[in-house]
C-alpha cells in the first residue's frame, strides 16, 4: 500500500462524521440489533436454484435459505455502462442508486458499509471488491482475502489483507477463490464476541468464468449433462453490439448443442462448490451463536447466458442476463416469495431499514420489507434495463420492450406466455398499441434516471451478424486445460 493509505484513515474518519451529520447522531449499539451477513455471488443466472424450480443443480444450501425465508423472484440488476456489467452492478448495490447517477468508483456517495459502520456496527468484507480500493477502504474496518479485480484464475486470485493500521497488505495468492472467501468469514464468526453487531460482507467470485470447479464439482454434472436452455442459439439473430466482447469468445460460433451442455456442466459444477461454501459458512454462523439474531441476504450481482440467444456473457438486456437471484432470511422473515418488480439496489434501503437507520433521502431503491409482511403487493409498477448504447428495456407485469438504438430495431416480448424471450411480438399488429405504450413509458424511465441515449439513428446498419468474422482468443486468465478443450 503507498505511503499516503494512513491519509484516507483522516478521509475515512471524515466521512464518517458526515455520515453522522446527515443521517442524524450515529447512536451507540442496542443489544438487539440484529447482524447483517450478505453472500454475493459473480454471474449467477436466477434460473440455477434447485428451490426455484431448476432440478438439474445441486443447490441445497442456497434451497434451504430458499425454504426459510423471502425469494424475490422479479429480481433484476438495471444493467450496465461497461462490458464489465458487474462493476456498475455493485456500484448500485453499495450506493442505492441508479448506475447513471453513480460513479464506478463510488468516491461521490455515502455506501451502505460506511452508513452501517456510523451507526455503530462492525463492518468486514472478503471477496470482490470491483470499486476501487478508496471506497473500499471508506467502507469497511475490517478485511481478509480481498480482491481488488474483476476476475482472475479461480486458483491464483490476488489477495490482501486489512492491518490495523487502515493499510492493504500481505499480497498473495492461495487456494480456491469460493474456499478461501469462506474462510476468512468463517474465521470473522468464530472470533467475533463484540457488543456491536455486524455487517459482513462475502463477495465470491464465482460462478464467474474462468468455469474450472474443482475436479469432483467438474465431473459432477459430465455424466448428465444439463440440458440446452429453451432459447439455445447457435448465435444470435442479428448484431446487437459487443459481439466479441471477452464473454462471447469463450466458445466458438456458430454454438454447438454439445460444446454449450459442457459449458453449463462446468458452469453448474461453480454453483454447487459455491453452495457448499454457502453450507460452511451457515453453520459457523449457527455454532458461533450468532444464527438467531442475523439476517441472511443471498443475491448475485446480475444473470448470464450462457447459450441463451446464441450468447454467453451479460451484455445484453434479456432476461437470463439482467435478472439475478435474491433471497432474504433472518428473524420475522416469513417464507414466501413475491414477482414483484425489484432491484439489487433496494438493498441498500432494505439492508438500512432492518438494522433502524434512516436511509440517504437521495437514494432510488426502495425498501423491500413491505412485500414479506403483506403490507405491498409491488413496489414499483415497471421496470428499465439498459447496457451502454446497445440497449434500453423496460418491462411491465407481463410484456418487455427492447429497443436497439444503434440498428433502430425493436422486440417485445409476453413474459408471461413467452418467459424465455423467443417470439417477437412487434410485428404483430395487435400489439401496435402496447408498443407506442411502452415506448413512451421507456422515455420517461430514460428522464426519470438521467439517462440521455437517444433511442433513434440515422444509421443504415441494420445489425446483419456475419459470424465468419467474429475473432476470438483465450484471456489470461483461462487455465491450460479449458483453452485446450475451448480454443
Amino acid at each position: 500500500m503507498p505511503a499516503s493509505a494512513p491519509v484516507s484513515l483522516k478521509r475515512i474518519s471524515l466521512s464518517l462524521g458526515i455520515v453522522c451529520l446527515l443521517f442524524s447522531a450515529c447512536r451507540a449499539p442496542e443489544p438487539d440489533r440484529p447482524n447483517i451477513l450478505f453472500l454475493f455471488a459473480d454471474d449467477q443466472r436466477a434460473d440455477t436454484i434447485g428451490a426455484w424450480g431448476n432440478a438439474g443443480v445441486s443447490t441445497p444450501n442456497i434451497d434451504q435459505l430458499a425454504r426459510e425465508g423471502f425469494s424475490f423472484l422479479a429480481n433484476y440488476n438495471m444493467g450496465g455502462n461497461s462490458g464489465a456489467v458487474c462493476i456498475p452492478s455493485r456500484a448500485m448495490v453499495n450506493s442505492g442508486k441508479a448506475y447513471f447517477r453513480v460513479q464506478h468508483d463510488l468516491n461521490d456517495t455515502v455506501l451502505l458499509p460506511e452508513l452501517l459502520g456510523a451507526h455503530g456496527y462492525t463492518t468486514f468484507a472478503t471477496g470482490k471488491w470491483h470499486n476501487g480500493p478508496s471506497s473500499w477502504l471508506r467502507a469497511f474496518q475490517r478485511g481478509k482475502a480481498v480482491f481488488f479485480g474483476g476476475m482472475s484464475d479461480h486458483t491464483r486470485v490476488p489477495l490482501q489483507d486489512l492491518a490495523p493500521d487502515g493499510t492493504l497488505i500481505n499480497e498473495r495468492e492461495e487456494g480456491f477463490s469460493s474456499e478461501v472467501f469462506a474462510d476468512a468469514v468463517i474465521e470473522f464468526l468464530r472470533t467475533y464476541s463484540e457488543d456491536a453487531p455486524f455487517y459482513a460482507y462475502v463477495a465470491f467470485t464465482a460462478p464467474h468464468d474462468p468455469r474450472q470447479p474443482p475436479m469432483p464439482y467438474r465431473e459432477m454434472y459430465y455424466e448428465n449433462l444439463p440440458p440446452l436452455p429453451l432459447n439455445f442459439l447457435p448465435h444470435h439473430p442479428f448484431e446487437i453490439g459487443d459481439m466479441q466482447v471477452r464473454d462471447e469468445q469463450l466458445a466458438a460460433w456458430p454454438r454447438t448443442p454439445a460444446l454449450i451442455r459442457d459449458q453449463i456442466a462446468e458452469y453448474y459444477g461453480l454453483i454447487s462448490h459455491l453452495d457448499t461454501q454457502v453450507g460452511r459458512i451457515l453453520k459457523a454462523l449457527e455454532e458461533a451463536g450468532h444464527a438467531e439474531n442475523t439476517y441472511v441476504i443471498y443475491a448475485a450481482d446480475h444473470g448470464l447466458a450462457v447459450g441463451s440467444h446464441g450468447l454467453l456473457g451479460k451484455q445484453s438486456v434479456y432476461e437470463h442476463s439482467q435478472r439475478s437471484p435474491l433471497i432474504i432470511t433472518g428473524p420475522k422473515i416469513p417464507h414466501g416469495s413475491s414477482v414483484a418488480l425489484t432491484y439489487l439496489f433496494d438493498l441498500f434501503p432494505t439492508i438500512s431499514a432492518l438494522a433502524n437507520i434512516p436511509s440517504p433521502i437521495d437514494l432510488d431503491g426502495l425498501n423491500l420489507s413491505g412485500l414479506w409482511t403483506g403490507e405491498q403487493e409491488k413496489i414499483r409498477d415497471s421496470l428499465f434495463l439498459a447496457y451502454t448504447d446497445v440497449a434500453r428495456a423496460v418491462r411491465d407485469n407481463r410484456y418487455k420492450l427492447i429497443r436497439y438504438p444503434q440498428i433502430n430495431r425493436t422486440q417485445l416480448f409476453d413474459l408471461q406466455d413467452d418467459p424465455d424471450e423467443m417470439q417477437n411480438l412487434v410485428n404483430d399488429s395487435s400489439h401496435s398499441k402496447r408498443v407506442e405504450e411502452l415506448t413512451t413509458l421507456l422515455v420517461e424511465w430514460q428522464q426519470r434516471v438521467g439517462d440521455t441515449q437517444s433511442l433513434v439513428t440515422e444509421s443504415i446498419d441494420t445489425g446483419t451478424l456475419n459470424i465468419d468474422k467474429l475473432e476470438r482468443s483465450p484471456d489470461r486468465w483461462q487455465p491450460p486445460w479449458i483453452i485446450q478443450k475451448y480454443f
